[in-house]
Formats: C-alpha cells, structure tokens, sequence
C-alpha cells in the first residue's frame, strides 16, 4: 500500500453508500467510487453540502448536477506543482490525486540518479506524472492519442513553471509511436503507462487491456536505454491486482527489481481508500 500525504489541497472528507465527498482547494464534489461498498452513518451532502455531484446513469455513463455556479476550472497544488482541476466526462476532474505517491517516487528516483534522464509517459493524459517528472530534472516525451488531454497537459506544465523544460507532446497512439521510436534509435531511461482499460488511438486504434498490455511491454522493453532507471505501470482496471502488475513487469523487463501496491488515499474518517494499483521495476 502506497499512500502521500502531502496533499493540502485535495482531502476525502466522507465515504458511504458507494460515493466519496472531495475537497478540492475550496470546491467541494460528490463522486461515485466503485470501493465504497459500506454505509454512510449520515448523508453525505449533509457533512458538506456539495457544489457538484457525479449522477451515473442506469444506462452507463452520468452527468454532472451542479448546486451552484462553478468556475470552468480551477487549481489546486502538491508542493510546489500545479494542476488545473474541473468537472469532466465519466466522473473525471482531470486529475488522480493519488498518484501523488507515485510523483514523490519518480522524483526521488531521478534526483538520486544524478543523472540526465529522458522518460517516455505514455497514455499520459494530463500530464501529472509529466509534471512530477520535469519538475526533478528529466526530458519528457508525453504521448496521448487525445489532443485536448495533451492541451490540458501543457497548461498544467506552464501552472508550475516548467514549460521550459526539456518537454514534446506527441498526439498519436502509444503503440505506434514505440514502434516508430524502436525503428528511429530513439531510446529513454524511464517508462511511465498509465494504460485504460478499452480505449482507441487517435485513428481509431482498439485498445484493450487484458489482451494487449503484455505485447505492449515487451514491446516497450525494446525502448529502454542501456541505462534504465525505471518502469512504472500503473492500472484502474477491476481485478487487475497488484500481484498481475509484478507478473507483467517481472516477465517482460530485463533483470532487474520489482514491487507491486495499492495506491490509496487517506480520508478524514481514519480509513483508507483504495484507488488503484501500480507496478513498479527499477534495475537495482
């Protein structure tokens, strides 16, 4: 289990009946969570009625019901990292709070390589990871087969102050892009995945988790320097364990160590919510 508590502006006030209150800096939202099987002791927009919540749909997918006018978006911070926040399609606010824990250790890892290092962030989406990366040092190649995730991501870049930095945006669908990187002599110290379960490339690429992601790593693999630093998979796809994402990394990187956890949240309830699991390979 990986936890950050850093957070200062993000805190999961309350859980219950398969919904978790937010605060978002000053802006409190009603989302569902898939982990939230228990019970609310009260109503959970009678703590902190909130200015917006997530309604699913009988159907499949939802929409937003706002309590009172909201900015398009807003910012919040860790440390000194910015990111743009707002209430987006199927549940999302553009941001995963939660990898927090995965950004400290990036950051730690490149710092302490005292080394250039380039990684390669793939299914990037709005560039957290991104963020954390350039903010310790290294060039980042940020991929995302969708052009309004990789705009997002340059604004959360020029937030903190890192637009300077070594950075390309590449709007394409990660698979194919490895492949060209592969032909081209392209090579990078650090692999970032933060795959979906189904989704399709920008040409309209079918993408699916279960059946594609071990080719896809081995196919990564062929992308690493001769230096590697690390590999971090992450998943938010039910029963993908933490134990799957050991197996995947231990079979297709070189030798090398791998860990496996929960990333989780803390709540102001004491408990700790699960959000999702992450792999990680580094060489030593």
């Amino acid at each position: 289990m990986n936890i950050n508590n850093e957070w200062k502006d993000y805190r999961i006030i309350a859980t219950g009946d398969g919904e978790k209150l937010e605060r978002w800096k000053d802006v409190v939202l009603l989302r569902p969570d898939p982990q939230v099987i228990w019970h609310a002791a009260k109503p959970l927009d009678s703590i902190v009625k909130p200015a917006a919540r997530y309604i699913r749909s009988s159907s499949g997918g939802g929409h937003w019901e706002f309590d009172r006018r909201l900015p398009e978006s807003w910012v919040v911070s860790w440390r000194d990292l910015k990111f743009k926040v707002r209430p987006m399609n199927f549940k999302h606010t553009g941001l995963f709070p939660e990898q927090a824990a995965n950004w400290a250790m990036m950051t730690d890892l490149i710092r302490n390589s005292r080394r250039q290092i380039s990684v390669l962030n793939l299914f990037a989406y709005t560039g957290g990871a991104t963020v954390a990366c350039l903010s310790a040092g290294a060039s980042v190649c940020h991929v995302d087969a969708a052009r309004n995730m990789v705009e997002m991501a340059k604004e959360n870049v020029a937030l903190s102050d890192l637009s300077d930095r070594p950075v390309r945006y590449i709007v394409d669908d990660c698979r194919k892009f490895v492949a060209r990187e592969i032909r081209r002599g392209n090579r990078y110290d650090a692999i970032v995945l933060d795959p979906p379960s189904f989704g399709r490339g920008a040409s309209g690429e079918e993408w699916k988790l279960e059946r594609d992601i071990y080719d896809f790593l081995k196919l990564c693999a062929e992308v690493l320097s001769d230096d590697p630093l690390f590999v971090l998979l992450n998943s938010y796809t039910t029963g993908l364990q933490p134990a799957v994402l050991y197996d995947l990394l231990q079979l297709t990187m070189p030798a090398g160590k791998t860990t496996a956890y929960e990333v989780c949240l803390p709540t102001e309830e004491g408990t700790v919510l699960p959000c999702g699991a992450s792999g990680l390979w580094t060489k030593e």
